[in-house]
């Protein structure tokens, strides 16, 4: 899992951890296994957020493991040209590449450690296949994709796409410097990730050496949840145990607490988590497919939108 990383952490600067005298650490409010499944033409996926409510994960909605798999010559599937209205796509890619084009006319590939941002808002078609390398060749793949809600407010903004290289990412040490963590979107203290984001949030990838412990500040006004790529820890002063394709939500506080195990699998040496956090949004969620918006009226809407080529059309070398 190369993401994006460096040989000596010690060179990093490091995020000290809150005072615990003054900052209330978030518990442990529930634990989840996400099923698998098939997404797209048929690649395999872990369904992260199953096991939560929205009520949970507000302003999130959904999120995709998408492998880790290792593809034979021939195998690697993407999906095909669908739209969205109502909300952003964020797809980090972890191992392996992904390319990414759109009706607006954004669009890239996205290797190890990149990140591809799209908002959605009034509507966009876009694409996500492997290269044609990838095709060909097979090889391993393994990323996330992430649906991060917009308010009614900016439900409607002109879609926008972001290309985050992994070079652009800001590269933290834990305060004992064993432990990476990527600052994607958002911030940690006073180091910003290069997403721009309509909705407040952050969006962290973080590996822990085997038995290390963070401790790092946390927005008491986001909601936070962990969810694990690869190993197995714990999470919360109370040592709530999780491991690959768990997801933790936390409840309130000022701090959030993991630990890794002080032994981990040989393919992947690190507990490596995510680390989502945003500013609820608390207005009706209503979902159906592709979009995601604040009611079934508009839902109607976009269904109709889409079916009158007004959510964009696809480039005519596509077709």
């Amino acid at each position: 899992m190369p993401a994006v990383t460096v040989a000596d952490l010690l060179v990093l600067p490091r995020v000290s951890e809150p005072d615990p005298t003054a900052t209330v650490s978030r518990p442990v409010a529930a634990v989840s296994t996400a099923p698998t499944g098939l997404e797209g033409e048929g690649f395999p996926v872990r369904r992260a957020f199953a096991g939560a409510t929205q009520a949970q994960l507000d302003p999130f909605v959904h999120m995709d493991q998408m492998g880790e798999v290792e593809y034979a010559p021939g195998e690697p599937k993407g999906t095909p040209w669908h739209p969205h209205r109502g909300f952003e796509t964020v797809t980090y890619m972890i191992d392996g590449t992904f390319q990414h084009r759109d009706s607006n006319g954004g669009g890239g590939l996205i290797t190890n450690g990149d990140t591809q941002w799209m908002t959605a808002g009034a509507g966009i078609l876009h694409i996500e296949r492997p290269p044609e390398p990838l095709v060909v060749a097979g090889g391993l793949f393994h990323g996330i994709q992430l649906w991060v809600n917009l308010p009614s407010s900016k439900k409607w903004v002109p879609p926008r796409y972001q290309d985050i290289r992994a070079g652009q990412v800001s590269l933290v040490a834990s305060q004992d410097g064993a432990s990476l963590l990527r600052v994607i979107a958002g911030r940690l203290r006073e180091h910003a990730g290069p997403g721009i984001t309509h909705t407040p949030i952050t969006l962290i990838h973080a590996s822990l050496a085997p038995g290390a412990r963070i401790v790092i500040p946390w927005d008491p006004s986001f909601n936070a949840l962990a969810y694990a790529l690869a190993g197995r820890g714990t999470a919360g002063d109370g040592a709530a145990a999780f491991g690959t394709g768990q997801l933790v939500v936390f409840g309130a506080g000022g701090s959030l607490t993991l630990a890794a195990d002080p032994s981990q699998e040989s393919r992947s040496p690190f507990f490596e988590v995510l680390l989502l956090g945003g500013l609820p949004i608390r207005e009706p969620v209503a979902w159906y497919g592709p979009f995601v918006m604040n009611s079934e009226a508009e839902l109607r809407e976009a269904f109709a939108d889409y079916r009158a080529g007004r959510l964009g059309q696809m480039p005519a070398d596509s077709l």
